[in-house]
């Protein structure tokens, strides 16, 4: 999709198999991951996946973050400067339809996204009329390209699944103010 209201471009195969699987064993390993609570709905809740961060260019960054990083700004031409992760154990971890906090993001630049691991869907829904609506499936070491403006007409998600999935763990890379 490439219209006024944004522009996705799914790449399958960004990394080779071998490659992702390396990233994905190291960072499952490697990584200290979180488990964070949120108001939704007027209570606290579980966020239902395991989450990391890293500001790139700064000496912590996993090795794998890095690579995946410097690729992704290869491709993309996006001085990307941060790397948000999530690890989804199996189905029953998601994320709700959601867009990227406008304020959190540099306005002009695209966000990445690298899967890492088990194939899950995303779900990509217009906010308003005329309703469009996208369901990609993100496969091991695939990368989608979403633009800022997306996240002004779109929101997306992971929706839970009831099907046996393994892990996935995906890279969200961003251009973040100073």
């Amino acid at each position: 999709m490439d219209d006024d209201t944004g522009r996705l471009v799914y790449r399958a195969g960004f990394v080779d198999a071998r490659t992702a699987g390396r990233w994905f064993d190291d960072l499952l390993a490697g990584v200290t991951w979180r488990s964070e609570r949120r108001r939704m709905y007027d209570r606290d809740v579980d966020v239902p996946r395991r989450v990391a961060g890293f500001r790139l260019g700064e000496g912590d960054v996993p090795p794998p973050i890095a690579e995946a990083a410097r690729r992704a700004r290869e491709t993309m031409g996006a001085p990307f400067n941060s790397a948000g992760i999530n690890l989804y154990r199996d189905g029953a971890d998601s994320v709700a339809p959601h867009n990227d906090r406008l304020y959190e993001i540099v306005a002009g630049f695209p966000i990445a996204l690298i899967s890492l691991g088990a194939t899950r869907l995303m779900t990509i829904r217009s906010k308003a009329a005329p309703r469009r609506s996208f369901d990609l499936d993100l496969e091991h070491g695939s990368l989608l390209e979403m633009s800022y403006e997306t996240q002004l007409h779109y929101d997306h998600a992971i929706p839970k699944t009831r099907a046996a999935v393994g892990p996935r763990i995906t890279l969200a890379l961003r251009v973040r103010p100073a």
